[in-house]
């Protein structure tokens, strides 16, 4: 029997294996199996298995025994120091499923020049560690400094995503955000300030414990995965794109 595989990294970190394509499989950690469940989640198809890390055996003593036609909806392989084992190599497409089962998938792009020429930024960091955090660093230099050991708070590996920020400067050309820095907006622009102040300081993190106020709509130009050495880029389609060609996910989302 074929098995799919699938990283979590919002709102937990697992390795999955399930029967399921990404579409059905999101529908089902969403809402569970009676539909009395509604929570967003974001996770990768794993290509292919890989490395001795993870029980690939006790996936197919599984899958294999299943009567004809029976499906698995969902076998945990691991909920701890996941993301770390996994090899940047077999991570493929990203989906984002919103709470009501609506999975849109995400392809690997290319990095873009542009998206470091911001004077400082705003990430959500989402995997294995999801403080909200201000800084001047670039994606890319923020994971060369996230995952290096000589930073002393370093993960092995980050998944996190760039935000729509407030131009203080210029506040007509923030757009709608929504609601997401209402709650502490002063201390966002004391973060700003201290940054612009301080040149030997690159991070200040902003909110610790509220990564379920994150939402889709709020993302900027892509989520991230990287390791220091290499960086997957899943560029975020822009809302007329999203109301063009994914409509039904971008209103479930609250986009459109």
């Amino acid at each position: 029997m074929n098995i799919n595989y699938y990283l979590l990294v919002f709102p937990m970190e697992a390795l999955v294996a399930s029967s399921l394509d990404p579409d059905s499989f999101g529908s089902y950690m969403a809402l569970g199996s009676n539909k009395g469940s509604a929570e967003r989640l974001m996770f990768f198809q794993i290509k292919h298995e890989f490395g001795s890390f993870f029980d690939w055996q006790y996936a197919h003593s599984i899958f294999d025994k299943l009567p004809e036609g029976e499906v698995k909806h969902s076998l945990y392989l691991s909920v701890y120091r996941t993301l770390e084992h996994i090899d940047l190599g077999v991570i493929g497409s990203l989906f984002l499923t919103t709470a009501d089962g609506k999975t849109l998938r995400l392809q690997q792009g290319d990095y873009r020049e542009e998206y470091g020429q911001q004077e400082y930024y705003l990430y959500q960091e989402l995997c294995p560690i999801n403080p909200l955090v201000v800084s001047v660093r670039n994606p890319r230099e923020l994971v060369e400094c996230m995952t290096s050991p000589e930073t002393k708070v370093w993960v092995p590996k980050i998944v996190f995503t760039d935000l729509k920020a407030i131009d203080f400067d210029h506040p007509e050309h923030t757009g709608n955000i929504g609601a997401r820095y209402d709650h502490n907006i002063g201390h966002l622009k004391d973060c700003i300030d201290e940054l612009k102040a301080n040149k030997q300081k690159s991070n200040k993190t902003l909110d610790r414990s509220h990564v379920e106020r994150f939402s889709y709509q709020i993302i900027d130009n892509a989520i991230y995965v990287g390791d220091g050495k290499t960086l997957l880029t899943y560029p975020m389609p822009s809302p007329a794109e999203l109301n063009r060609d994914h409509f039904l996910w971008a209103k479930s989302a609250g986009i459109v």
